[in-house]
């Protein structure tokens, strides 16, 4: 057995914990620089705000309907995330944090009765870190998924959903669509449509060799775990990423090729730091500029190159050097940027390579080199030891205007009682 519990509506659920001047009213958390939602409260969505709906598409709901909107607190998220996982870690043997606001627990050999201990975890994330979340439970993960959205959806479910039952799973799997299903995607549902699957229970019972046949063994193990076949076991810890991607849309409009090399110095600089975490090396990374979709008056303007490092490397030195040489290659002046990024690809292991006879030879000392600026950085506070071009500083820090303070992980930010 397994459950899911998931955090409703988590970043507005942060926001509301320490500011309950927000509770009962219709708020929204925003993107990177404000640009569009990514958290919704029900009252947001009863209005109609859309996930990912640009900001200022909503500036009418703030003046018609008191639509709040708050800027992204990344160190108040992560923080009430690790006291959520922390409390959950004690309610079971085993725990897989699947994303910042929710993690699948193992129930195997736990006594008793699963529906209450449904509710027990429910009450005692709230009482403990006051953050409301939905559980969800069954006998595989992708059932236990769809009993948290059941759980989400109807208010009379007191907020978990108990699957055990065979007839109540294909209860609730002919009220699902197949789009709420988990990893079935826009794309895959609407091609199982077409082919007369709208339901979660039409995928269940269709025929698993032309699901692996039309589309991949994924959405076939899929269907068998809906059908309560376990395919899909906990996952003790997160696998190493494939990509690292450090993107990020500019708070102001960027023209000259000064300004958007210090931009991808910076994300090359934080993409050497996450690779060097993974303990792997990079082969290839890609570098991209653009302007912003949404100008319909400045010159539109997108471009990516894929640059080969010379050596498998997680050297900063060698990933930024690399980063600005694509850039160059890319850069025109005239269009007004709006996002840049690097990412990271191509990833082997040290030592576990077969380095190529006719390519330069890696930087002496290299790992030791990074692993004193690392040890630094995270002692003594991020950028404290950078490249030279960062230096300047010309303000590519986040656009956050509505911004809270960090409640839980700032002295001078606590919140005041005064009597």
């Amino acid at each position: 057995m397994f459950a899911l519990v998931d955090c409703n509506n988590f970043y507005v659920s942060c926001e509301r914990l320490f500011r309950p001047e927000l509770h009962a009213r219709p708020v929204v958390v925003l993107s990177n620089n404000d640009g569009c939602a990514v958290s919704r409260s029900n009252e947001a969505k009863a209005l109609g705000v859309k996930m990912g709906q640009p900001y200022f598409e909503l500036r009418d709901l703030e003046a018609r309907h008191g639509l709040i909107a708050c800027s992204s607190n990344y160190a108040l998220y992560a923080d009430l995330s690790g006291r959520v996982m922390r409390t959950l870690r004690t309610m079971a043997p085993r725990i897989e944090v699947y994303s910042i606001d929710e993690g699948f627990l193992d129930l195997e050999g736990i006594q008793g009765e699963l529906d209450q201990l449904g509710r027990e975890m429910r009450a005692r994330v709230l009482r403990e870190v006051g953050i409301p979340v939905g559980v969800g439970i069954a006998p595989t993960k992708t059932l236990a998924k769809l009993a948290n959205w059941g759980a989400k959806k109807w208010s009379a479910t007191g907020g978990v959903v108990d699957l055990r039952d065979p007839a109540r799973q294909r209860r609730l799997l002919a009220l699902a669509d197949v789009g709420e299903v988990w990893g079935i995607g826009r794309k895959i549902s609407a091609r199982l449509k077409a082919m007369g699957v709208a339901t979660a229970l039409q995928l269940a019972d269709y025929d698993r060799k032309t699901l692996r046949r039309m589309f991949s063994v994924n959405v076939e193990r899929t269907a068998r775990e809906l059908a309560g076949e376990r395919c899909f076991e906990l996952e003790g810890g997160p696998e190493p990423k494939q990509m690292i991607a450090c993107t990020r849309s500019f708070g102001e409009r960027r023209y000259s090729l000064e300004e958007l090399q210090e931009a991808v110095t910076g994300y090359a600089t934080r993409a050497g730091e996450k690779l060097r975490g993974q303990r792997q090396l990079c082969q290839v990374l890609q570098v991209f500029i653009r302007s912003s979709p949404f100008d319909q008056r400045g010159e539109p303007y997108s471009r990516a190159v894929c640059v080969p490092l010379p050596y498998p490397s997680a050297d900063t030195r060698d990933i930024v050097a690399a980063a600005l040489g694509g850039l160059q290659a890319i850069y025109r002046p005239g269009p007004a940027y709006a996002k840049a990024g690097v990412i990271l690809m191509d990833f082997v292991e040290p030592g576990r390579y077969t380095p190529d006879l006719f390519a330069p030879a890696p930087r002496p000392g290299s790992d030791q080199l990074m692993a004193v600026v690392d040890a630094i950085n995270s002692r003594q506070g991020k950028g404290t030891i950078r490249p030279a071009r960062l230096a300047a500083n010309q303000g590519f820090s986040m656009k956050r205007e509505r911004l809270s303070p960090r409640f839980t992980t700032s002295w001078s930010e606590l919140l005041q009682v005064k009597c």
